[in-house]
């Protein structure tokens, strides 16, 4: 009771009117608060985040509560990054920031969102420093947004500019003797010529042509506004190719030459001795283990094991799905060579379908890296985009690559945001098998046919189509590329600045191009997508961003795989319907090559990849492979 009465005590004395002393004793005190905040605020202990960017960066997160991941250690996804740079760029006592990168291997869409996430912080009145060893053509581009760029004196510098290579197997398909029979709804559309060609049609290279050029445009900007140069000095640095960290220094590409102990020393002169180098800066600490005790180890298996239901938010907010992979029909049964590069329609299905439905999510940003493939997954993902944006706000966010299926899914909204180097469209639809007879003959193995029906061996491997299946097929892919023109003209409607069939036939575009032709909305990145997305909701500062579905932790995806309740019995698993071959390459060839040449090695599984979603299906919404930038 006696609490109860100070209380409203309390409450009556604060609603009564100052008089004039005490306003004056308010005002002194309010100003000794200011002045205790600005000498705490100078005071503050310098804190320099050290960045590491190597190897690839992932679209979709993992799961922070990850139990392995000791102390922050792992793989970073993009929208990780993002958030770390945004929290240092407005924390107070963060001057700076250190970059390390090693072998770096972004797409060039993921590749201008880092790049003007640091110019962001650079322009925020912030330093951003760099130290490396060597240097590639991307790494430089992305790096040329630094405030300083600095290299160890036995160093080098490899800018020699784009390389790509379009990847043709008929070659070795005829020493094989498995022939090839595969056609397009659209001259431009080239997903088959690989299969089909040992080098480019006329079309196919003049695409690659407009494609490369505006690629290349792009990048030779992004070094110029970076280092503050003309575009013909950097076209002129990228023709030279190659430089030691000397004769770098002495062009203007790096401004230092230095071994790391230096580097480290200069920034303590600059920054005073108090400050401190966090490598785990805006990461979530992960679990430490005490290996001294036993009772240590025992805890940590006790916090391992025991069950965990993360709460569901119930602040507004937006949500990111993603879709990531070529893009294929069913759950995946559980391969994980496959899982790593495709996107199944029941998983991105049941995600869309999450975020439709929780009242707390007011808007969704669908974030899309996929060169497409099934047309009946796409069509299945396409319809349920289009249940999400009849209930809120949904932005589609291009990454690196979102043509043929990949475009055909963001046509749910008309909102769509790309990187100016995004690589889409590609509207046009291909099919086609292998005839492997030659093939068995070699080895010694012969088939006798049975058939009964004109068209009963259309997808039968045997031999290449006839006259009457081929036409049955082409009358089908015809049907399947209308619907797909039949989206696009309803999504984008008067925005597209030519006649749609001068625009589709399986052509593809950066997204500057896209953009010209009125197929994406705006040049920006995932950020931009999201404050976008939460513009059109009406959200304030301080909402949610949240992934659905929610990254699961190493427990729950372990207890998934030991119950089998990650499987979903109501769908076709892949998995039981691969041949033995493909399955056989995916798991024992590609690792391999990986380790040899990463980049041919994510053709080649693209490439496999486009074969089993043909072979289950016989129609492909898909586009050939766009390496990634060295």
């Amino acid at each position: 009771m006696r609490f109860l009465l100070m209380t409203c005590v309390t409450a009556v004395c604060l609603s009564l009117p100052l008089n004039a002393d005490e306003t004056a004793t308010a005002k002194k005190s309010e100003t000794t608060n200011k002045k205790e905040t600005a000498a705490a605020k100078r005071t503050l202990k310098p804190v320099i985040p050290v960045l590491k960017i190597s190897g690839a960066i992932s679209e979709k997160p993992t799961a922070e509560d990850n139990p392995f991941n000791f102390a922050g250690a792992g793989g970073e996804s993009l929208h990780s990054l993002l958030q770390r740079l945004d929290k240092a760029k407005s924390d107070e006592s963060v001057p700076a920031v250190v970059l390390k990168v090693e072998a770096v291997m972004l797409g060039r869409a993921q590749l201008e969102e880092v790049g003007r996430a640091l110019r962001a912080f650079r322009d925020a009145g912030k330093t951003i420093h760099v130290h490396c060893d060597t240097l590639s053509t991307g790494e430089y581009a992305l790096l040329s947004s630094a405030s300083e760029v600095s290299m160890v004196p036995t160093g080098y510098l490899f800018i020699t500019g784009m390389y790509g290579e379009q990847l043709f197997i008929r070659g070795l398909l005829d020493k094989l003797g498995v022939t090839p029979d595969y056609f397009t709804c659209g001259d431009f559309k080239s997903a088959a010529e690989m299969f089909m060609r040992t080098e480019p049609s006329e079309q196919s290279a003049a695409m690659s042509k407009w494609l490369y050029d505006g690629l290349y445009d792009g990048l030779l900007n992004t070094i110029a506004a970076g280092r503050r140069v003309s575009v013909e000095k950097a076209g002129e640095w990228i023709d030279t190719g190659v430089f030691t960290a000397d004769e770098a220094l002495a062009a203007g590409i790096v401004d230092a030459v230095e071994h790391h102990h230096d580097f480290e020393e200069r920034l303590r002169k600059a920054y005073g001795d108090e400050f401190k180098f966090d490598h785990n800066y805006g990461r979530k600490s992960g679990n430490q283990i005490d290996l001294s005790s036993p009772f240590g180890l025992m805890n940590f298996y006790a916090e391992l094991l025991a069950p965990s239901t993360p709460r569901r938010s119930t602040k507004p907010g937006v949500a990111i799905v993603y879709l990531e992979g070529s893009i294929m029909d069913g759950s995946g049964g559980g391969n994980p060579f496959i899982a790593q590069a495709a996107a199944f329609s029941h998983v991105v299905r049941k995600a869309l379908d999450e975020a439709a439905e929780d009242d707390a999510i007011k808007a969704v940003v669908f974030r899309i890296d996929s060169p497409g493939g099934s047309a009946v997954a796409s069509e299945v993902i396409l319809n349920a985009a289009k249940r999400v944006a009849a209930k809120k706000p949904l932005v589609v966010s291009m990454g690196n690559v979102a043509a043929s299926g990949g475009y055909y899914v963001a046509c749910g909204t008309d909102t769509i945001v790309a990187e100016s180097s995004t690589v889409t469209g590609s509207i046009g639809v291909v099919s086609g098998k292998f005839a492997t007879t030659k093939l068995w003959n070699k080895l010694g193995i012969t088939f006798t046919p049975i058939q009964r029906g004109r068209n009963a061996a259309l997808l039968s491997s045997a031999r290449v189509f006839s006259d009457s299946e081929r036409a049955a097929l082409q009358s089908y892919m015809d049907a399947t590329y209308d619907v797909f023109k039949g989206h696009v003209q309803n999504a984008r409607g008067e925005k597209l600045q030519k006649p749609l069939d001068d625009i589709a036939g399986g052509r593809v575009y950066t997204g500057g191009q896209a953009l010209e032709l009125g197929l994406v909305d705006k040049i920006g990145g995932l950020h931009d997508a999201i404050a976008m997305a939460a513009q059109k909701a009406d959200l304030k500062a301080g909402y949610d961003v949240r992934v659905v579905p929610r990254p699961k932790n190493f427990m729950e995806l372990l207890m998934d795989d030991l119950s089998g309740s990650g499987k979903d019995s109501g769908h076709l698993s892949l998995t039981g319907r691969l041949s033995t071959t493909h399955d056989t390459l995916l798991q024992t060839l590609l690792p391999m090559l990986q380790g040899v040449d990463p980049v041919r090695a994510d053709q080649v599984r693209h490439a496999l990849l486009q074969l089993l979603v043909l072979q289950n299906e016989g129609v492909s919404l898909s586009m050939p492979p766009v390496p990634k930038a060295r």
